[in-house]
C-alpha cells in the first residue's frame, strides 16, 4: 500500500486548473510510477481508498484507472485488486513523435550514436518513394538510440536533399533529424507500416538482441505540403517496446 501522505501531496488536484480531475489524478499516478515511489507489481489503494483520500467522485476514480490500464501503467485483477505494471517502453502508433522526448518523458536519458552520414545515388526503388530521378542523389543516415544506455532503436533514414540541403552538416547526437527536420520541413502528411519482422546479424549486434527475439519495424514516410521529405526504416527491439495508439468514433 502507498504512503498516503505522499499520494496527497503528489496528487494535489486544483479544481481551478483547465485539467479535469481525472487528468490530474491519472499525471499525479504516473509521477507516483515514475519516480519509484510506486513500484512494480505493488498493489496500489483501491478506488474507494482513493476516493475517500482525493476527495473527487468514484466516476472520475474509475476513469483515471481504467484509462491508466489501457496505457499500460496499471494492471486490474479482478476481485484481487490493481497493480503497478511491469513497465516496457511504449511508441505512439499513430503519431509521428520525436524518441528523444518519448525517453525523456519517461525520465530517462536519451543518447545517440550516428553510425553513418553521407550522400548516395539512389536506386530505382529509393528514388520512387522519395520522388527523385534514379540515380539522384539523397542523404543516408544510420543512427542507434539509447535509452539509460540500452539500444531500444535503430533508425536507418533517406532523406531528399531538395528540402534538407544542409542534412549532412548536422549533429545529430545532439539533436535527432526527427527534431530538426521537424523545424527545416515540418511535417503536412506521414504514413506507416508497421510489422514485426526479424533483425539481420549486425542489426541484432546494434541492438544487443539474441537471434529468437523478433522486432518491431515501423516504415515512415513523411511529406511536406506536396513533397516527400524522408524515408525511414525504425527497428525496435521487441522486447523493449510496444505500440500505443487511441482512436474516438465520431458518435
Amino acid at each position: 500500500m502507498s504512503d498516503h501522505k505522499t499520494l496527497t501531496e503528489t496528487i494535489a488536484l486544483r479544481n481551478h486548473e483547465p485539467a479535469p480531475l481525472y487528468q490530474q489524478v491519472k499525471q499525479g499516478i504516473i509521477t507516483l510510477i515514475r519516480s519509484g515511489q510506486w513500484l512494480p507489481r505493488q498493489r496500489v489503494p483501491s478506488e474507494s481508498e482513493l476516493v475517500t483520500e482525493l476527495g473527487v467522485s468514484r466516476m472520475t476514480i474509475n476513469r483515471a484507472l481504467r484509462e491508466l490500464t489501457s496505457e499500460g501503467f496499471l494492471l486490474r485483477l479482478q476481485g484481487v485488486g490493481t497493480f503497478v505494471a511491469e513497465m516496457k517502453a511504449f511508441t505512439p502508433m499513430l503519431e509521428v513523435h520525436n524518441i528523444a522526448d518519448e525517453i525523456a518523458s519517461r525520465g530517462h536519458l536519451h543518447a545517440s550514436n550516428v553510425l553513418f552520414l553521407r550522400a548516395e545515388r539512389a536506386s530505382a526503388s529509393d528514388a520512387r518513394a522519395l520522388g527523385l530521378a534514379p540515380g539522384a542523389t539523397l542523404f543516408h543516415s544510420q543512427i542507434i538510440h539509447f535509452e539509460n544506455q540500452v539500444p531500444v532503436q535503430l533508425e536507418d533514414r533517406q532523406v531528399n536533399p531538395q528540402i534538407a540541403p544542409d542534412y549532412l552538416q548536422q549533429d545529430f547526437t545532439k539533436m535527432t533529424p526527427h527534431a530538426w527536420l521537424s523545424k527545416v520541413a515540418p511535417l503536412s502528411a506521414g504514413e506507416h507500416v508497421v510489422e514485426a519482422v526479424k533483425a539481420s546479424e549486425e542489426e541484432r549486434q546494434l541492438l544487443q538482441i539474441t537471434a529468437a527475439e523478433p522486432c518491431l519495424q515501423i516504415q515512415r514516410r513523411t511529406w511536406h505540403q506536396q513533397t516527400v521529405v524522408t524515408c525511414a526504416r525504425l527497428l525496435y527491439p521487441g522486447g523493449r517496446y510496444k505500440m500505443f495508439g487511441r482512436f474516438q468514433t465520431s458518435s
